[in-house]
């Protein structure tokens, strides 16, 4: 499995997330996280250290590295 192993929140849902293979995606999370995860709430992103999953909200919330990987990689061809 692959994880996450850093991001950087960049402004609104916009994240750079980098993957334990080397890749390195820039993606807006909007449509993904959007409904469950408040403006405000952002600054709470976390990594968890044993998944590589995107957590927020004390991990009320949480992103599988697979589906982000996916997401962003959907968004990435979508923009081309």
């Amino acid at each position: 499995m692959m994880k996450l192993v850093n991001f950087t929140h960049l402004h609104d849902y916009w994240f750079v997330l980098d993957f334990e293979n080397g890749e390195q995606k820039r993606v807006d999370l909007t449509g993904l996280i959007a409904s469950h995860v408040s403006q405000e709430e952002i600054k709470t992103a976390h990594i968890d250290s044993e998944w590589g999953c995107l957590e927020f909200n004390n991990a009320m919330v949480d992103i599988e590295p697979k589906t982000l990987y996916g997401y962003a990689k959907q968004n990435e061809a979508e923009a081309a």
